[in-house]
């Protein structure tokens, strides 16, 4: 399954802690973690610093307790971890999917999964109150969506509208409909 996975496997840049101007780069692969530094300085005696490079093994890399310091430091404990799972070889293959093949999978799970599967991070959160996901659930539910609901849809949200009773839609439907024929006999 590891040969699934790209070369880089993650990357992140950022600025040390302030009042540090330093800039710093992590760069895990596949075989190796890479951590990178730019001092960026006024004085002087710091002018003719050159960037620093460390380069570590997986393996090593897990028992360098000062370069998994510095990354605390800078990135934050949940970076560290982060690395930490990916040098054991501990992979986050949903992570990896696309939105698009999830919002795909998302469709096929009850309604009590769908507000399970919500609340275990941001990105799950965001796919499942998302419209294109409460759009296949509509289509999925319904033997056909007429042009006439698939506009009340854009209005109301997919959401909303697969929530709604029959009824609610049934009136929704006839004062749209009604709406838009006052608007055109208006225009005549």
């Amino acid at each position: 399954m590891a040969s699934w996975l790209p070369e880089t496997l993650f990357e992140i840049v950022g600025q040390g802690p302030a009042p540090s101007k330093d800039y710093y780069q992590l760069l895990v692969t596949r075989s190796q973690v890479t951590f990178r530094w730019w001092k960026i300085s006024l004085r002087s005696e710091y002018r003719s610093t050159k960037p620093g490079e460390t380069k570590e093994t997986h393996e090593d890399f897990l028992e360098n307790s000062h370069l998994q310091v510095q990354i605390a430091l800078i990135f934050g404990a949940r970076i560290l971890d982060y690395v930490f799972n990916l040098c054991e070889g501990k992979f986050d293959f949903l992570e990896r999917l696309s939105d698009d093949l999830l919002l795909s999978i998302l469709s096929y799970l009850d309604l009590e999964d769908i507000a399970r599967l919500s609340q275990t991070s941001r990105r799950f959160a965001k796919l499942c109150t998302s419209g294109k996901l409460w759009e296949q659930i509509v289509q999925s539910a319904c033997d056909h969506i007429t042009p006439d609901m698939r506009a009340l849809a854009q209005d109301m949200g997919w959401r909303q509208m697969f929530f709604t009773s029959k009824l609610q839609l049934q009136r929704h439907l006839r004062k749209r409909i009604q709406q838009q024929g006052s608007q055109r006999s208006s225009e005549l």
